[in-house]
């Protein structure tokens, strides 16, 4: 039996001009990802229990399959439903989120640091902003106009890090023991940074929903 016209015609276009991968359903399951590595930062944080530690480097592993795995599906893609470097851009962001709270457990671990109550603020607000671009990226398939409103909130949440961040480090030089502000400081710093990144994500998924638009 031989292939209609029309079906061999559909083959031969599906070969040359391949269907673009669904990049809105990879970029919603790294944000998942990112989101239970931000969980288990708030749970270290109330109880410096060294087996989360371990979830949270594990998740690291994890992160970095996603992100390697999406970066190449994105230059294997003959076309994407959106800009490249805004996939690109979301890819390797998300992916620092993750890396920035494992390098907070490694080091407080390996300089002796142990949480208070300005590192889990900051990883509360972390959490609260991670949630946030779920909820945005995951809107880009259906609803993009209303994932606006998740960037917003995301980029909040990075502003409220920030002040918590600055308040710490008033009250941390309060003191004399300049070795444990200093041990302390470089803490806070990478839970800033990974709140940093998470406002760079929030910037792209804003860029995309004006692109979309």
């Amino acid at each position: 039996m031989t292939d209609k016209p029309d079906s061999l015609i559909r083959r031969l276009f599906d070969r040359v001009f391949p269907k673009a991968p669904d990049f809105f359903s990879l970029l919603s399951e790294q944000c998942v990802q990112v989101g239970h590595t931000s969980n288990l930062l708030v749970e270290f944080m109330e109880t410096d229990d060294p087996r989360v530690g371990e979830q949270i480097r594990a998740d690291e592993h994890q992160a970095d399959t996603i992100k390697v795995r999406n970066i190449h599906i994105l230059n294997e893609a003959f076309s994407t439903p959106i800009d490249r470097e805004d996939i690109y851009r979301s890819i390797t962001d998300l992916d620092e989120i993750v890396n920035y709270c494992k390098s907070t457990v490694n080091e407080m671990a390996a300089l002796g640091v142990t949480p208070d109550a300005h590192l889990l603020e900051m990883a509360v607000q972390l959490r609260e902003g991670v949630g946030a671009l779920i909820n945005g990226y995951s809107k880009l398939a259906t609803n993009p106009a209303a994932a606006a409103h998740d960037a917003d909130l995301a980029r909040k949440s990075e502003r409220k890090v920030e002040k918590i961040y600055r308040k710490a480090l008033a009250d941390l030089f309060q003191g004399e023991d300049y070795i444990s502000m200093f041990k302390r400081r470089e803490i806070y710093r990478h839970v800033a940074n990974a709140a940093d990144r998470m406002a760079h994500c929030a910037n792209t998924l804003h860029d995309i929903v004006v692109k979309m638009a």
